[in-house]
């Protein structure tokens, strides 16, 4: 198992491997698994059983390999071996745009099949999961073609951008990877991403004629100098205009001259010395470029009448004859200095000169609309010009109305006339979703079950039909325990979820709101994770041994890993004492055991118990104060004895509470006494040896008795 490999999209809790050893004296053996320091432990071993089950969630793309430690031991000696555990590769990684958001400027003399923007999205995920092809949302309808493989956008073939028809371009590419394998499945993922593409204007439409056709007239009671008509043209390129020069072509006969830079046609003589009735006048309209040139012109003719009676008001006109309603139905948030050239009205005056001279203007909310002209002489094309886009709001306005006023200025009579002009907005996704909040604090308790709701989101998008429906999504490095409904805006936990206050009890994470388009806004949420009582306190030992001396406490510690107050503070309690006398008392708080406070000595004790021995058991509880309470008990076996200052004779002391040092020392002791005993022997053995040996060399001598007589 020194290499090994998993995919990436195995469930949590699924056995991966079965460890299998043996021991070759037939001992039982246990496994073990461990991690390096700092790093997650993803897997979990059945000591008994071997059983290797994957306990957290794989992620490729955060690591790709694991070093696990595997043990297998008898309980006197352990083999450990490392093992790398490599992560495949599933595919469950969206494409991720990386140009976004993209704002594409073109000028639309762009040639058709140009490039205009490449997009680039990258697929975390390996092999075909990892490769990236690239298309259009509604590309039968739209001026632009997508490369799928380079993912470069052109004007397609066969057609060309203009800017005084559409200004800016909306265009969602979506990026799809190669599909892979996913729990078992195939899967194919995509995202999706909307280019917004504004046209530049470029010199290519020359000046045009405002409220045309053009009538002026000259009374008799006018004078040289008098102003007849005046003439407006703008050029037709409207991103960057020319300033525009005005000249007469024909038809003047020398007896009215115009202002080139305003257009206002005036009066040169006195009107009796006029030979005409009639004037048609060609009035020509020229870009001056920035170097004084004269480009592009167009042009038109006004007709000037000579009259001299004030019998008539003035009178609108539709095209279908005299109308005092004119109505209009248009986006909200049109440009400003746009036309609003769904309204064909016609005002005039049939008298002539003074008389048919009169003013124009609107009367309604705000300045969002100018009529241009202000001023008329007989008659005009009334043309309505917005003035103020930004108040023209559907979701303040549904319709807009004004009242267009005629008013004669020279006349006694003042004569006048109205017209009501009603304009009904349509809306447009002109607004992002926005919350009702800019953060959420949310509270759940631990060991919630998955699936249980934490906090409701609410964002309003005041547009309309799909523009104002909102979809919601979480996402920050404290979301991956959580999920939210797109709909409704409710975070609950993930169904796996298991919230645990001693683990880790803050979360923040982002929320946002985006609509169908694309916009969204954002706010934070916070997650607290309330503490539940759900440990007992726990002794290291449920038996303890302790040795007291007379004067001096003896401590034990509970610990309770519950992670706030009150449920991890303990409270200690003797339950239970044998023998039944019970001469200690115990610091609630600290768990400090001392003798009761009149016991000084030994003698005291004894004369309490009646007994010699003094040895006593305590049953100690310890309870924590959370909401229901936990408790645990222990058995604390307390010898007492009075102050010795003698380390030696401590130490011995102290060796009735181990048998096992004692059985230990007696038997080295007994050990080294028989090891003494035959090295002297064998000592004494040897040189009694040596004393007693014959020589080979050696004299025997006889001794010869000899008798006496």
């Amino acid at each position: 198992m020194a290499l090994f490999s998993l995919s990436e999209d195995t469930a949590v809790g699924t056995q991966i491997y079965c460890l299998n050893g043996t021991d070759p004296e037939g001992q039982e053996v246990r496994y073990g698994l461990s991690f390096d320091p700092g790093s997650k432990e993803y897997f979990r071993v059945n000591s008994k059983t071997g059983n290797i089950t994957l306990a957290e969630k794989l992620d490729r793309e955060k690591q790709d390999s694991i070093d696990v430690l595997v043990s297998i031991t008898d309980g006197q000696s352990k083999v450990v071996e490392r093992v790398t555990v490599f992560v495949m590769d599933a595919n469950d990684e969206k494409p991720e745009f990386q140009n976004l958001p993209a704002i594409i400027e073109v000028l639309e003399t762009t040639e058709s099949g140009g490039s205009i923007y490449k997009v680039e999205a990258v697929d975390k995920d390996t092999g075909s999961g990892g490769s990236v092809n690239y298309f259009l949302q509604n590309a039968q309808s739209s001026l632009f073609a997508m490369d799928r493989n380079s993912g470069v956008l052109r004007i397609k073939s066969g057609e060309t951008l203009d800017y005084e028809k559409t200004k800016t371009h909306f265009v969602t590419v979506v990026a799809k990877d190669g599909g892979g394998n996913f729990n078992g499945k195939e899967q194919f993922m995509s995202s999706s991403a909307t280019l917004t593409i504004n046209v530049i204007d470029a010199q290519d439409t020359p000046p045009a004629f405002i409220g045309t056709p053009y009538f002026g007239y000259v009374y008799e009671i006018s004078v040289a100098g008098s102003e007849i008509f005046t003439v407006v043209a703008k050029d037709g390129d409207v991103g960057s205009p020319n300033p525009i020069q005005y000249s007469f072509d024909s038809g003047d006969d020398g007896v009215f001259s115009i202002n080139k830079t305003s257009g206002c046609i005036t009066l040169l003589t006195d009107p009796m010395y006029l030979k005409r009735e009639i004037f048609n006048i060609k009035v020509m309209a020229s870009e001056v470029s920035p170097e004084g040139r004269l480009l592009d012109s167009g042009a038109t003719i006004l007709v000037i009448r000579v009259v001299d009676l004030n019998n008539n008001p003035p009178t609108f006109y539709g095209e279908n004859g005299t109308q005092n309603m004119f109505q209009l139905t248009m986006y909200e948030h049109p440009p400003e200095g746009e036309i609003l050239r769904g309204l064909k009205i016609t005002v005039n005056d049939s008298d002539q000169g003074a008389n048919a001279k009169f003013n124009l203007k609107l009367i309604g909310p705000g300045r969002m609309l100018r009529v241009v002209p202000q001023t008329v002489l007989n008659e005009a094309q009334v043309t309505i010009l917005v003035e103020d886009s930004a108040a023209m709001d559907f979701e303040k306005h549904h319709f807009i109305t004004y009242k267009l006023l005629a008013v004669e200025i020279d006349t006694p009579e003042r004569f006048s006339a109205t017209a009501d002009i009603v304009i009904h907005l349509l809306d447009t996704n002109d607004n992002a979703p926005k919350f009702s909040s800019e953060y959420y604090i949310a509270r759940i308790p631990e060991n919630s079950p998955g699936g249980s709701n934490v906090v409701s989101v609410t964002a309003i998008d005041p547009d309309s039909g799909p523009w104002g429906d909102v979809k919601y999504s979480i996402y920050g490095s404290g979301a991956e325990l959580f999920s939210i409904q797109p709909a409704s805006g409710i975070i609950y936990t993930q169904p796996w979820a298991s919230l645990d206050a001693e683990v880790r009890s803050k979360y923040n994470f982002y929320v946002k709101a985006e609509d169908a388009e694309g916009k969204y806004s954002l706010a934070e949420i916070f997650v607290t994770v309330l503490d539940l009582n759900d440990h007992p306190p726990a002794f290291n030992n449920n038996f303890l041994e302790k040795t007291m001396v007379i004067g001096a406490p003896v401590k034990i510690e509970a610990v309770d890993q519950d992670a706030e107050i009150p449920n991890n503070v303990i409270e200690y309690a003797i339950m239970k004492a044998e023998p039944d006398n019970n001469i200690f008392d115990i610091d609630a708080d600290t768990g400090e055991i001392m003798l009761k406070s009149y016991i000084k000595s030994m003698a005291i004790i004894q004369n309490i118990t009646k007994q010699t021995d003094c040895t006593w058991s305590l049953v100690v509880q310890a309870r924590d104060r959370g909401k229901p309470s936990f408790s645990t008990t222990a058995v604390i076996k307390i010898d007492i004895t009075e102050a010795v200052k003698s380390r030696f004779v401590s130490y011995f002391l102290g060796l009735r509470k181990r048998p096992g040092a004692v059985f230990g020392i007696c038997f080295t002791a007994v050990t080294f006494a028989i090891s003494l005993t035959i090295f002297i022997s064998t000592l004494i053995y040897w040189n009694s040896v040596k004393k007693t040996r014959v020589q080979s060399k050696g004299k025997i001598r006889k001794i010869i008795r000899r008798s006496v007589v």
